[in-house]
C-alpha cells in the first residue's frame, strides 16, 4: 500500500501531522508494505527566494491578526510538538521560500533518503536556532549531507534552477486535481484521503480501512493454460 502525504517544511501542522500519522503507522500490523512518498506543496509560492521575513511578521501581514494573537497561535503549536515528543521554537523562526527544499526532496526520493531529508529539514526549521533561509544554500547542503546525500549532487541541484522545478511543479498540479486546498493532505492507495493533522486514532483507522478494502485480485482465467512457476516452464509434448 502506498500513503503519499503532500506538505510544506513551513508548515507547523504538516510537522507535528507527520509524527502523528508515524505513530499510527509504527503500530499498523503491516507496516512493511506500507510505501510513504512526500509529495511537494507550497504554501506561499510566489515568495521571492531572498524574502525572508520573521514567522510572527509574516503571520500577522498574512491573515490580518495581532502580534499577540500570532504569539499564542504559537504557543499553542509549541504545545501541541510537544504532545507528540517534537522541540518547537515559538519565538525568534523565520519564514522563507521553500521551493529549493522542494527540489532536493525530488533528489532525496531517487536515492531513497527523502524521509531523512524531510525530517531534518523539519526539525532544522522549527526546532533549532539556525535558518534554514537566511543561510543560503550552503545550510541546505549541510543539512542534505546529513541525511545521507552526497554535496556534490545537493549542490549541482542548486545550482540549476530547473532541475526538479517540474516535479515539483507536477506535484502541485496534482494536489489540486485531488482536491488539496491546504495541508498536510495524505492520500492512502488513491483511495482514501484524510486532511490536517488528524490525532494518531484517525490515522490508524484510515490505515486499517485502506488495507482491509482493497480489492483482491481476480483471476480471469482458471483453465490450463501453459505457464512458467518454481519449477520451470511446461513444455509442450507432441
Amino acid at each position: 500500500m502506498r500513503v503519499e502525504i503532500w506538505s510544506d517544511i513551513a508548515c507547523p501542522w504538516c510537522y507535528v501531522g507527520k509524527a502523528r500519522f508515524e505513530k499510527a503507522l509504527d503500530a499498523f500490523p503491516h507496516r512493511d508494505q506500507v510505501e510513504v512518498v512526500h509529495r511537494s506543496f507550497e504554501l506561499d509560492p510566489g515568495r521571492a527566494k531572498g524574502d525572508i521575513q520573521p514567522v510572527i511578521t509574516m503571520l500577522t501581514k498574512k491573515y490580518g491578526m495581532s502580534a499577540a494573537q500570532a504569539q499564542a497561535g504559537e504557543e499553542n503549536l509549541g504545545a501541541q510538538a510537544a504532545a507528540e515528543g517534537l522541540d518547537y521554537r515559538t519565538e525568534g523562526r523565520d519564514h522563507g521560500n521553500t521551493f529549493d527544499m522542494h527540489r532536493l526532496l525530488h533528489l532525496a526520493k531517487e536515492q531513497g533518503r527523502q524521509d531523512a531529508l524531510i525530517q531534518a529539514f523539519y526539525r532544522a526549521n522549527f526546532a533549532e536556532e539556525r535558518s534554514v533561509f537566511a543561510e543560503g544554500d550552503e545550510r541546505l547542503v549541510e543539512l542534505a549531507v546529513a541525511a545521507g546525500l552526497d554535496a556534490d549532487d545537493v549542490r549541482k541541484v542548486l545550482a540549476d534552477p530547473d532541475a526538479y522545478a517540474d516535479d515539483v511543479r507536477a506535484d502541485e498540479r496534482e494536489a489540486a486535481e485531488l482536491g488539496a486546498n491546504g495541508v498536510p493532505f495524505f492520500v492512502l492507495d488513491r483511495r482514501f484521503g484524510v486532511s490536517g493533522a488528524q490525532p494518531a486514532e484517525v490515522f490508524t483507522q484510515a490505515l486499517t480501512q485502506a488495507w482491509g478494502d482493497r480489492s483482491p485480485l481476480q483471476i480471469v482465467d482458471q483453465g490450463d493454460a501453459d505457464a512458467c512457476g518454481p519449477d520451470g516452464c511446461a513444455v509442450p509434448q507432441r
